[in-house]
């Protein structure tokens, strides 16, 4: 079977999962062994785990996700019932089972080992059938949520679009949302522009073989101002920022331009980081919330002590950011009367401005070491945010951009520090100068990048660097 990047990188989080899994079977194993001996009234003693089944670990550990994989364990997962998995995980320890006692015929073996053995084998069966279960109903779950699931356009001819449709596998589209079919043979192509940017759209898919080319790359040049992914069953289109490779949708082989960092096991682990690491500094700066939280409560009394604004998230998707309030009460109504009265520190759509009128005197306290983004913390836990990403925005900034090209910056989440956070925001005025530095971000992204930024965050926010 044809497996597309994502799914093959599904299949390898799954193996490395379920090996991890066989090899704790085996550990539980090594640990019942003498009170199942002293229950059968066998004794207890013998060799350990690690002396006498390290052979069998290095054959099951390895070889029984391959196997899986073989027998189509991974295949179609939300389509499978109980009996199913139940089904390929007996073939799954006949084939072991084999093997291994072929093995032993060549080796003198305890009874203990075989005991190890066994129970091995039971909590493996019942580990990896707990694990596929569990995948299945959340996948099934996921698939009866529509808020998520990946948001797509299929572009092309009314046929064309039909045909393409009808060609791929139930268990590709149920995780699809398909927003809109985009018909370019009777739609301006300019809608393209509008209708990702109001559907927070995340991928576009052209069925488009027999389009008039000039519309095709016209509608490509949309999703890539917008960092949004355009995969093309059509001949090969040159881009100057996207980088076009091939995957696959089914069995139909696709060219994507894709302008932001692909799907990768360091991308997996900068999600697993941001949520762990944001944990862990919830509980580390617990005694900053407290002052916060007091200090506000104390300085404002009346008012709220967080402040919360709907802001822009990965393509322009809606979520609601979490601050300690450092403005006054009205501070949103006064924006304007601000604005008039004081200007605005930077050029283009969003408002910046030294000495806010608005701020009051811990809030600024707040503010001058950042303690007031702290709850933003909660938002990389719950995943709507990164430790380290372009500046969320509020939705009025973002629907003020003067530029398609400026959407580009909401291609990937959104973040805490930034390269303009930690070394920009003392001095740069020009908000075109901002973007180029979130793009320089998206363009060259790498985990060790995303550590710099981390390291250089600290000395920032410690003497108070460029914040107001």
């Amino acid at each position: 079977m044809i497996l597309s990047r994502k799914q093959s990188f599904t299949t390898q989080a799954f193996q490395l999962v379920d090996a991890v899994l066989v090899w704790l079977a085996f550990v539980i194993g090594g640990q019942l062994r003498d009170p199942v001996r002293y229950l059968l009234g066998m004794g207890g003693g013998g060799d350990d785990l690690l002396t006498s089944m390290n052979w069998v670990l290095y054959v099951c550990v390895p070889f029984t996700p391959l196997l899986l994989e073989r027998i189509g364990f991974y295949d179609r997962l939300r389509q499978k019932t109980s009996r199913m998995s139940v089904g390929q995980l007996v073939r799954l320890l006949v084939v072991i089972i084999l093997v291994i006692g072929a093995i032993a015929m060549f080796a003198k073996w305890t009874e203990a080992r075989r005991l190890v053995l066994g129970i091995g084998l039971i909590f493996m069966f019942v580990l990896l059938l707990a694990r596929d279960r569990m995948t299945t109903l959340w996948l099934r779950k996921r698939g009866s949520n529509e808020a998520a699931k990946e948001r797509v356009v299929i572009a092309g001819s009314g046929k064309e679009i039909d045909e393409f449709l009808a060609q791929l596998d139930p268990e590709i589209t149920a995780d699809w949302n398909i927003v809109d079919r985009f018909d370019l043979g009777c739609r301006d192509v300019d809608e393209m522009f509008d209708l990702l940017k109001s559907q927070s759209v995340g991928r576009v898919l052209f069925a488009a073989g027999h389009t008039e080319f000039e519309k095709v790359a016209k509608a490509v040049e949309a999703c890539e101002l917008q960092g949004v992914e355009a995969w093309i069953a059509a001949s090969f289109i040159r881009a100057q920022i996207a980088r076009p490779e091939f995957d696959m949708v089914g069995t139909k082989p696709m060219l994507v331009l894709r302008s932001t960092p692909e799907l990768s096991w360091e991308l997996m682990f900068k999600e697993v980081l941001d949520r762990m690491g944001a944990a862990l500094l919830i509980l580390m700066t617990s005694p900053l919330w407290v002052v916060a939280y007091l200090g506000v409560r104390l300085s404002s009394p009346g008012a709220p002590v967080f402040f919360s604004q709907m802001r822009a998230g990965r393509y322009g998707r809606p979520f609601r950011m979490w601050k300690f309030r450092t403005m006054v009460a009205n501070a949103e109504e006064l924006l304007e009367v601000t604005k008039e009265a004081h200007g605005n520190r930077m050029d283009g759509p969003v408002f910046k401005l030294d000495h806010d009128p608005r701020v009051f005197r811990f809030g600024s306290w707040l503010r001058g070491g950042s303690i007031d983004e702290l709850p933003q913390l909660i938002n990389v836990v719950l995943g709507d945010m990164s430790l380290v990403g372009p500046r969320p925005l509020p939705l009025y900034e973002v629907e003020a951009f003067s530029k398609m090209a400026h959407r580009r910056r909401l291609s990937v989440k959104p973040g805490i520090t930034c390269e303009w956070q930690v070394g920009g925001r003392n001095h740069i005025t020009s908000f075109e100068e901002w973007v180029e530095m979130d793009l320089h971000y998206i363009d060259n992204w790498s985990l060790w990048l995303d550590f710099y930024i981390l390291l250089k965050t600290i000395p920032a926010v410690v003497f108070g660097w460029g914040a107001k």
